[in-house]
Parts: C-alpha cells; sequence; structure tokens
C-alpha cells in the first residue's frame, strides 16, 4: 500500500492542506476528490499537480466531471483499490486525531491539579529556601499546560467542525442542484434502504415515475433558462406532495421518481393524478418578458412492489407504465398491474386519462 510508510502527522498535514483546496472546486467532498487533493499536496503525482495546474489557472474550478476524469488517469490506473484506502485512511486521520487530543487533554487535566496540590503544600513551607522559585516554576508550567489545553481544545473543534463538513457534503452529494430534490444516487440509496427494510412489502412501497411532456420543445422554443425554471417548478410540487419517509428525486433529465415506501397501490395512484392535475393548472412564466410558456403536462407510471422483485424489476414496472402513458396521448397516470411471478413486467397496463 502505497501510503502505509506516512506517519499520522504527516498524513495529517495533507489532510488540513487538501480540504481548502477541495472546498473551492464545484465537486462534492468525496473519497475520489480527497484521493486528486491529497496526491496534489503530497507531491508525489507530477502529472496529476500539473494538470490540476492547468486546469485550474486563471480561477477555474474542478467540476463532477473533471474531478472523476483526473482520478481516472492520474490516480486509478496507479491502484484501483484507492477509493477505498483513501476513504479508510481519511476517516482514520480524523478519529486519531480527536482520540489524541482527548487524552493528552486528560493528562494535562490530571498534571495541572497535582501541580496545583503541590503548589499549595509548598506555599505553607516558607523555610524551604528554593520555595519561591518552585513556586514559580510550578505557575510557568501550569500557565503552559493552560496553554496547550486551549491548542488541544482549538484542534478539536476543528476536527469536529471538518467532520460536519464531510457529512454535509455527503449529503450534498445526495442532492439535484437544479431541482433541490434527491439526484439519481440518493434515490439509488433510499430505494436499497427502503426494500432492504423487513417491513417492505406490507403496505408499500410504491413508486412514481414522473416525466415532463414535450420538453425538448420547452428548451428548444423558450430557450434552456425557462428549462430549468419548469423543472424547478414541476420538483417545487413534488417535493410539497411528500412526507416522512417518502422520498422524491430528479431522475435524470426531466424525468422524476416519487419513492413511496408506506402508500399501498391505490394511495400512489390518488397522488399520482393529484400531482398531474396541480401540474396541469400551472400557468408558468418566463422571468425575463412574463411571456406564459406552453402549457406543460406530465405523464406518470405507477407501480406497487412484489415481494421478492429486484429493484431494477421494480423501477422497470414503473418506467413500462410511463411509457404507456406517453405512447397513449401524455398528461396521463398508468398502473402497472404485477404478474403473479415476482419481477416479471404486467402484460396489462391499466391507464387512466387526464381529467379522469
Amino acid at each position: 500500500m502505497k501510503y502505509s510508510n506516512e506517519s499520522i502527522e504527516k498524513s495529517a498535514e495533507y489532510l488540513r492542506q487538501a480540504l481548502p483546496l477541495m472546498s473551492r472546486q464545484a465537486a462534492a467532498l468525496h473519497p475520489v476528490s480527497y484521493a486528486i487533493w491529497y496526491e496534489y499536496v503530497s507531491g508525489r503525482n507530477p502529472a496529476l499537480r500539473a494538470s490540476i495546474d492547468q486546469l485550474t489557472r486563471n480561477g477555474a474550478v474542478l467540476d463532477e466531471a473533471a474531478t472523476t476524469e483526473l482520478f481516472r488517469k492520474h490516480v486509478a490506473e496507479l491502484d484501483e483499490q484507492l477509493v477505498k484506502r483513501v476513504s479508510d485512511d481519511f476517516n482514520k486521520i480524523m478519529s486519531d486525531m480527536n482520540q489524541s487530543a482527548e487524552q493528552a487533554s486528560d493528562h494535562a487535566d490530571r498534571f495541572g491539579n497535582a501541580l496545583e496540590q503541590w503548589s499549595a503544600t509548598q506555599a505553607q513551607s516558607p523555610s524551604a529556601g528554593d520555595t519561591g522559585k518552585l513556586l514559580l516554576q510550578t505557575r510557568e508550567m501550569q500557565q503552559s499546560i493552560a496553554t496547550m489545553k486551549e491548542s488541544l481544545e482549538e484542534s478539536r473543534n476543528e476536527i469536529e467542525r471538518l467532520r460536519k463538513e464531510v457529512s454535509r457534503a455527503r449529503e450534498d452529494a445526495l442532492i439535484d442542484s437544479l431541482s433541490g430534490l434527491k439526484n439519481r444516487r440518493g434515490f439509488d440509496k433510499a430505494l436499497a434502504a427502503c426494500l432492504g427494510a423487513p417491513d417492505s412489502g406490507e403496505q408499500g412501497p410504491s413508486l412514481l415515475i414522473v416525466d415532463i411532456d414535450h420538453f425538448k420543445h420547452v428548451n428548444d422554443r423558450y430557450g434552456h433558462l425557462s428549462g430549468d425554471r419548469v423543472i424547478r417548478i414541476v420538483a417545487q410540487i413534488l417535493k410539497e406532495n411528500v412526507k416522512g419517509r417518502d422520498t422524491a428525486a430528479r431522475y435524470g433529465g426531466e424525468e422524476f421518481a416519487i419513492l413511496l415506501p408506506d402508500t399501498p397501490l391505490a394511495g400512489a395512484a390518488h397522488l399520482a393524478e393529484k400531482i398531474r392535475a396541480t401540474v396541469e393548472k400551472l400557468i408558468i412564466k418566463r422571468a425575463s418578458s412574463k411571456e406564459p410558456l406552453a402549457k406543460i403536462t406530465v405523464s406518470l407510471g405507477v407501480a406497487s412492489y412484489c415481494a421478492g422483485e429486484s429493484a431494477s424489476d421494480f423501477i422497470a414496472r414503473a418506467d413500462a407504465a410511463l411509457y404507456a402513458a406517453k405512447n397513449q396521448g401524455r398528461n396521463r397516470v398508468n398502473i402497472a398491474e404485477a404478474n403473479k411471478d415476482a419481477g416479471k413486467e404486467a402484460d396489462k397496463v391499466a391507464g387512466s386519462p387526464a381529467g379522469a
């Protein structure tokens, strides 16, 4: 392992240097990002350093795509297990630094108390010729210990701040920046947790796949800024219609997903129709000219989980229902009926026309 010979002090120093550089970029603070900046500040990878300096000249920042490509080109090919190693090392550095600070603070407290007691005892024996000098040295030692404790406390606070930053970055990595909903990764994580729950399948879960109709026409006619505005408004409607353990996510492009862990099929279908009708009534205007956009509608596919089926089959059935809605005229809610064998796509897709 190429980091095995580095001391905890050296690793901690690289951590302190890497984090400010990472935080200035447009990529999240994840192990892949940390890996390239750890390599950068350590100076062990000249080619990587030269590429980063080239890409970030004149104040430019690295986005997710650039970060991933730098990792793939300059780091991953050297060590396939580096992501896991760096992640483990990162967590170990933080843990060891915090533990060391706590232990040092405890020792300082005990030593300080002992010196206080000794100082009080010596103060009662004025006949001792060196008492004054010892008392002065004791006070100096106590001051030194107090200063050290303050420094350790600052270190602990800094470590905790870094922990919170990493935790917040992990959460941010699951959020779609445009819509404010969970992104595909966040949805996949929520679905895996939902299907892995012991009570999965008793009162759900159900899944809605939502697609904005004719979205390409919106972008082509009104521009991408208006298209982004439509996505944000539709996302807000979805957000307002989920609660509790429900998860609303931007699945990709103009497609969204809503996971309802505790909602049976009938409730999910009712929610889908409510969302469809709400979007249909929208009057969205261009931010610049206040010109109303063409009517915005959505199509939805709804599926209820069949015990034992895979996550991909669950999604595929909801997705098939969505595309049936698109093929049947859009602005519809279609419900996928599962076959008796879990995980097989339904042969029959029942649909409700717009306004039903």
